[in-house]
């Protein structure tokens, strides 16, 4: 082999190793029987969100993630490939990539990462399924509002009662 070309591949695993440790997330997928249409609205979506999509060759992904100490990977990195990294979100490529799975009813998500955890498909469609963090926080003042609430209209209508006794 070429020793430029050596360098290159060199070059590229090491670039595949920096987008695996700085990733929050990160899912590999079978991306195949979307039309270009279809392809070109989930990467406009996927970049809208900030998750980084490739298609890459599966030996040096293999390399990244082995040199990484991620074996897992290694059953799932065969066949057409493609990658989506996220390093500011944990759950945004798993949510984003089994959302247009539903909608196409193509790809196939083999298998990712969530803050460092590796994730089988199943693991992505549970972490996919949870709520955004918005609207956690929202449920969560929610909950915590509702017992204040009550105490607040409870408390009033016994002064209402008092004022009513005086009167």
């Amino acid at each position: 082999m070429n020793k430029e070309v050596l360098e290159a591949k060199k070059q590229q695993v090491e670039q595949i190793k920096q987008k695996i440790r700085s990733a929050k997330g990160l899912v590999i997928l079978d991306y195949m029987g979307l039309t270009v249409a279809q392809d070109t609205a989930f990467r406009k979506e996927l970049r809208e969100n900030g998750v980084d999509y490739a298609v890459l060759k599966n030996r040096l992904v293999k390399i990244a993630f082995n040199d990484l100490g991620y074996e897992q990977f290694n059953e799932a990195l065969n066949g057409p490939t493609a990658v989506a990294f996220s390093s500011t979100d944990a759950v945004a490529p798993a949510k984003l990539i089994i959302k247009n799975i539903k909608a196409f009813n193509k790809m196939k998500t083999k298998c990712g990462m969530v803050e460092g955890v590796f994730m089988d498909e199943e693991g992505l469609k549970k972490i996919a399924d949870i709520p955004s963090r918005e609207i956690l926080l929202a449920r969560l003042v929610g909950s915590i509002q509702s017992p204040i609430s009550k105490l607040a209209i409870c408390l009033n209508k016994i002064a209402e009662q008092k004022a009513e006794q005086k009167a």
